[in-house]
């Protein structure tokens, strides 16, 4: 039997059945499969503005109509708002740069 404290800092018996002992059990094949995926260079961050990996991290702001509309465009693409978002930014920073080199090409032949 299992003792369990209540809101008063009183012990009350609760008859824990045999399967749930067995699902409170730690799973160590799970977590030997976790630990062999995860990096050996210590934690990455997630945090904006930090690195993750050789990424850099950014938060993005947008208001409610304009987030809505970027939902329904990624659900139309079977993709999600995050990589839709991704792929749009990466494509306009090529777009940027293929613009300045036309600029710096036509500035040469003047």
């Amino acid at each position: 039997m299992a003792f369990r404290f209540n809101s008063r800092n009183s012990k009350q018996r609760d008859a824990a059945p045999a399967q749930e002992v067995e699902e409170a059990a730690p799973d160590t094949e799970l977590e030997s499969y976790l630990a062999a995926l995860a990096p050996e260079t210590g934690a990455e961050t997630t945090d904006a503005g930090k690195r993750f990996g050789d990424a850099q991290v950014y938060q993005l702001r947008l208001s409610l109509i304009a987030s809505d509309e970027l939902k329904q465009i990624a659900q139309a693409r079977q993709t999600s708002p995050q990589a839709l978002a991704q792929e749009w930014v990466l494509e306009r920073l090529s777009w940027e740069a293929d613009a300045a080199a036309q600029r710096r090409q036509a500035y040469r032949y003047r």
